[in-house]
């Protein structure tokens, strides 16, 4: 059998031949493609470089959990509880910030340039952090990491949907959570000579300016989104990145792909008001919701609560953190391994449900009938399965749906705008658990937990799209051929 020989030109002769060819010649190079898939080796060292942002923003988030103590003993707010919640929550603000700001950033600078700014905020943060005398530098430093690190999550989940041959791009989204995963044991390992040696929380901080360095210098060697690059009408440069990151016989095919949809390039503005009405509402409805859902499940209540529970089971909080870390990790490396083979509807299904089930558990164990010591073991056992549910589909999963169900126009500002949403809930409920574990109890807390992991279920069954397998382009399609039924 003979392969056609595909030859590059130039972008604007191209574009008269691709309109010009025939259908039989349209038939035999998607033959082509179907028997031909690009190589993963190409993208994966671009991915690797991305998901460096993601392990820094799991450290992050760990970073003050262990030092905490003698952070605030060497700063002089010792036993202010006010003082000690916001070094936590100041970072969360900062988060809520850069999220905003990401879908604007990527937008007008491109998502490699968007990955070294969320970098500088993250180093200069650290550093203050690090050389904090006082309380206010001390929250001054959490607040730059923040803004870093809610700009890294949506361009980690752009660039690694739009980077990725279709066939792995499920695979190389789990990398974005197994990454943070790693991000939150590295932070809870090098913390660990805190009680020991004076001053090393200082040096906790010192260490996150290596990653963060190393992902602003790497991205310089590493690909432009060639969908950005279309949208902004570079159609000669999206087909450089496209041969960098599929090979050179898979180019002229992920263009007509791009052209599909996009037309030639379309670079008209998305205003950020046309998200809430019209064609695109719905999808924007969904990826919200999704990011509610996923908060409203408990999972970060669970991990909050997580060493109260083990030590009712005779269980240490350093070794309960290891427990959890470990099911945490386990289970986005499972996810990975499914991610493309059973695909993304099923993972949220089985994942939400499962969390259900597991705080069906912890119901039972604060029930007044399982009042024995058997009742913490159960706790322990309905935490461990819980995490590792959520880390087989409702953590990893919406990061990377979200950003394939959005047409490449409004991407980046709808991610922005999801995951802002995220961040929003996710203080909230941080803001009010103890409050409401105390006034309602565990039992109907617990119990409400499960309610919305049950909702969360029926509105995947109902409302998400199965994406696996499916280029950017097809699934777009896909969804306003759905909308217009």
């Amino acid at each position: 059998m003979q392969f056609p020989v595909y030859k590059r030109m130039p972008s604007k002769d191209h574009t008269v031949s691709m309109k010009g060819e025939d259908s039989s010649a349209l038939l035999q190079n998607e033959l082509l493609q179907e028997s031909t898939k690009p190589s993963w080796r190409r993208s994966i060292p671009h991915v690797l470089v991305a998901t460096i942002s993601s392990f820094l923003f799991g450290y992050h988030l760990g970073v003050v959990n262990e030092p905490l103590e003698s952070i605030s003993s060497d700063l002089g707010f010792n036993g202010n509880t006010l003082a000690e919640g916001l070094v936590v929550s100041t970072c969360l603000g900062g988060a809520f910030v850069g999220c905003l700001l990401s879908g604007w950033v990527t937008d007008g600078i491109g998502r490699r340039r968007a990955f070294q700014l969320c970098a500088l905020p993250m180093i200069v943060g650290a550093s203050i952090s690090a050389t904090a005398k006082t309380i206010q530098g001390m929250l001054l430093g959490r607040l730059f990491v923040g803004i870093g690190m809610g700009l890294g999550p949506p361009v980690a989940s752009l660039y690694v949907t739009e980077v990725s041959p279709s066939y792995v791009r499920g695979t190389y989204g789990s990398f974005i959570q197994i990454a943070t995963c790693l991000g939150l044991m590295g932070a809870l390992i090098v913390g660990i000579p805190v009680k020991n040696i004076k001053g090393w929380w200082r040096v906790c901080f010192w260490v996150s300016i290596i990653p963060a360095a190393l992902l602003a210098f790497a991205m310089t060697f590493c690909a432009e989104s060639p969908h950005w690059l279309f949208k902004k009408g570079k159609r000669a440069e999206a087909e450089a990145q496209f041969e960098k990151l599929l090979g050179a016989s898979h180019v002229d095919s992920a263009i007509l792909e791009l052209s599909k949809s996009d037309g030639d390039g379309d670079a008209e503005t998305l205003e950020f008001s046309e998200l809430f009405h019209g064609r695109y509402f719905r999808v924007v409805f969904i990826g919200s919701t999704l990011f509610a859902l996923q908060q409203l499940s408990g999972i970060n209540a669970v991990f909050y609560f997580s060493s109260t529970v083990f030590r009712s089971a005779g269980v240490p909080s350093n070794l309960a953190n290891v427990f959890v870390g470990v099911v945490n990790l386990s289970g986005s490396i499972i996810a990975m391994a499914l991610m493309d083979k059973v695909g993304r509807k099923l993972l949220l299904l089985f994942s939400f449900l499962g969390m259900a089930v597991s705080m069906g558990l912890q119901v039972a164990a604060a029930s007044t009938y399982a009042s024995n010591p058997g009742a913490a073991y159960l706790s322990v056992g309905g935490m461990l399965l819980f995490v590792l549910t959520f880390a087989l589909g409702a953590g990893p999963v919406p990061g990377l749906l979200l950003p394939e169900i959005f047409p490449s126009r409004m991407r980046a500002k709808a991610m922005a705008f999801c995951m802002s949403v995220h961040w929003v809930i996710n203080f909230f409920v941080g803001l009010l658990f103890l409050r409401l574990l105390e006034q309602l109890g565990a039992q109907l807390l617990y119990s409400i937990f499960c309610t919305f992991c049950l909702m969360a279920a029926a509105f995947v069954k109902r409302n998400v799209l199965e994406t696996k397998g499916k280029t950017l382009q097809e699934i777009e399609i896909a969804l306003l051929q759905e909308q217009h039924r």
